[in-house]
C-alpha cells in the first residue's frame, strides 16, 4: 500500500489548486479549521477536488468565522477513478450513509441509486449522497472522488445497458445461488470494466432475479451461505470483485 499522509486533516475543495492557489473556506470548512480544531495561521492540512490531486496548503485565518487555504506544494498527483460501478437498492437514512461511504473505500468509481419492486426507501437524497462521498474520501486519504448517478429503476437500467455500457459486465449477487463461494464464477470471468448489482432487503423479486440471469451481460455470484444485510452485502461483493478482478489483483 502506498505511503500517504493520514495524520494531517484533509478537506474537498471545489476550486481548482495549483502552486499558491488561494481559496476562501467555506463557512463550515472554516468553523471546523478555527473553532473545532484550533488551527492557527501557517497550520498545514491537505487539500484535494478530485482533478488536480492532493496538495499541502496552509491556514491563514481571518477571525473566527473565515480563513483562506494556501496551496504550497503537490504531495500526490491525480488518480483516476477505478473502473468499477456501484449500483444498489437505495436503504434508508443511517445505513445508506454506511454503505455509500463503504462503497468508496472499496473502491467504487461510481455510485447508482437503483429503484427495485422491494425497494424500501421511496426517494434518495442525492446531495447527501455526494456529502457522505466527500467524507469518506476526506477520511480515507482516496483523491478521486466518486460519481454519484441519478436514481434509475432496474427495468430502465437494463434495457440502456447495451448502449450506454458496452462491454461493462454487471455482477449480481444472488442470494438464491446454489453453491456458496464466488471465487470459482469471478475466475472464469475476464477482466475489463464492471459494475456490482446490490438488491435490496428481501432481495431481488422471482421476476427481476429470472429477468437478470437472462441477460447475456450479467453474471450471479453467491456471497457464502448466510444471509446478508444489504449494507453488509456491499461491503462483501465489493471485496471479492476487486480481490479477484479488481485493483486488489
Amino acid at each position: 500500500m502506498p505511503r500517504h499522509d493520514f495524520l494531517s486533516t484533509r478537506l474537498h475543495v471545489e476550486a481548482g489548486l495549483a502552486a499558491g492557489a488561494t481559496l476562501e473556506a467555506s463557512r463550515e470548512q472554516a468553523n471546523y479549521l478555527i473553532n473545532v480544531l484550533r488551527r492557527k495561521d501557517g497550520d498545514g492540512l491537505l487539500l484535494f477536488n478530485g482533478r488536480d490531486g492532493e496538495w499541502r496548503a496552509r491556514v491563514e485565518t481571518s477571525g473566527r468565522r473565515a480563513c483562506l487555504l494556501i496551496a504550497e506544494e503537490q504531495t500526490r498527483p491525480q488518480a483516476p477513478l477505478p473502473d468499477i460501478e456501484y449500483l444498489f437498492a437505495p436503504l434508508k437514512h443511517a445505513r445508506l450513509d454506511y454503505m455509500v461511504q463503504k462503497a468508496v473505500e472499496m473502491g467504487a468509481g461510481h455510485l447508482v441509486p437503483v429503484m427495485t419492486r422491494r425497494t424500501q426507501a421511496s426517494r434518495v437524497n442525492l446531495e447527501r449522497m455526494r456529502a457522505n462521498v466527500i467524507e469518506a474520501c476526506e477520511q480515507c486519504g482516496v483523491i478521486a472522488v466518486p460519481a454519484v448517478g441519478e436514481t434509475v429503476s432496474l427495468e430502465t437500467v437494463l434495457a440502456r445497458w447495451p448502449q450506454e455500457r458496452a462491454g461493462r459486465r454487471l455482477i449480481f449477487c444472488d442470494e438464491r445461488a446454489d453453491t456458496a463461494s464466488p471465487l470459482p464464477v469471478l475466475a472464469a470471468l475476464p477482466r475489463g470494466p464492471l459494475a456490482v448489482l446490490i438488491g435490496p432487503e428481501g432481495g431481488f423479486s422471482p421476476e427481476e432475479r429470472e429477468g437478470l440471469h437472462a441477460l447475456p451481460f450479467v453474471t450471479a455470484i453467491p456471497l457464502g451461505p448466510r444471509i446478508l444485510r444489504a449494507d453488509t452485502a456491499a461491503v462483501a461483493a465489493l471485496a471479492v470483485v476487486q480481490a479477484a478482478l479488481g485493483d486488489w489483483a
